[in-house]
């Protein structure tokens, strides 16, 4: 039978990323990382020279911090028992904007947290990749979790009836992001688990 369908993000969302990132380049890769909102463009510089990393340097450093350093990122507060109790209501799928290549491996990082969901990779704007995933599952409801606005706008145009909720639970950026609630693309904005399940049980039994 047709079930309700919560579509989640990963990183800032279920676990800690910029964080570890942050620690793991300013310890042992020589860059300084300091971030406001997500312009990573502006944010490393070579400790050294204090120069800006050049866009493919910047790249080179998000890929080897996924293929060495996932064991790093710890779970947000509540988000693991979270997603738990949703798995109760509806279907619960992560989709993340990793390369393909790394799908497999996040999954086993979520389920070494205790969470077991099936795992969607995707690369730029969401809202194609996740209207695949709704065409698949064809849920009763739809329910989309991201950290991240302009992923709630290419959700809004492509698949407006799925109910958005913008959550950042990285305290370190939440502050300093756009907030897809304020530009009318989100539904909500709440960064704590401790009140964003609530919102969402409610939306889920509407």
């Amino acid at each position: 039978m047709t079930r309700p369908l919560v579509i989640s993000d990963c990183d800032e969302v279920l676990l800690h990323m910029v964080a570890p990132f942050k620690a793991w380049l300013e310890t042992s890769q020589g860059v300084s990382f300091n971030l406001e909102g997500h312009n990573f463009a502006e944010a490393l510089r070579w400790q050294e020279s204090g120069e800006l990393l050049a866009p493919a340097d910047i790249w080179r450093m998000l890929g080897r911090f996924f293929d060495t350093q996932m064991d790093s990122q710890a779970p947000i507060a509540g988000a693991v028992e979270s997603i738990n109790t949703l798995t109760e209501k509806a279907d619960v799928v992560i989709l993340t904007n990793l390369v393909d290549e790394r799908r497999d491996k996040r999954a086993e990082q979520l389920a070494a947290v205790g969470i077991n969901a099936r795992v969607f990779t995707n690369q730029g704007p969401k809202g194609p990749a996740l209207k695949a995933i709704i065409d698949e599952y064809a849920p009763t409801r739809a329910l989309f979790i991201d950290d991240l606005a302009q992923h709630h706008a290419s959700v809004a145009e492509i698949t407006p009836q799925v109910t958005r909720l913008h959550l950042c639970g990285e305290p370190m950026i939440a502050h300093a992001i756009d907030c897809a609630h304020k530009a009318g693309h989100a539904h909500s904005r709440i960064d704590r688990w401790d009140e964003a399940l609530p919102w969402l049980l409610q939306r889920l039994e509407e």
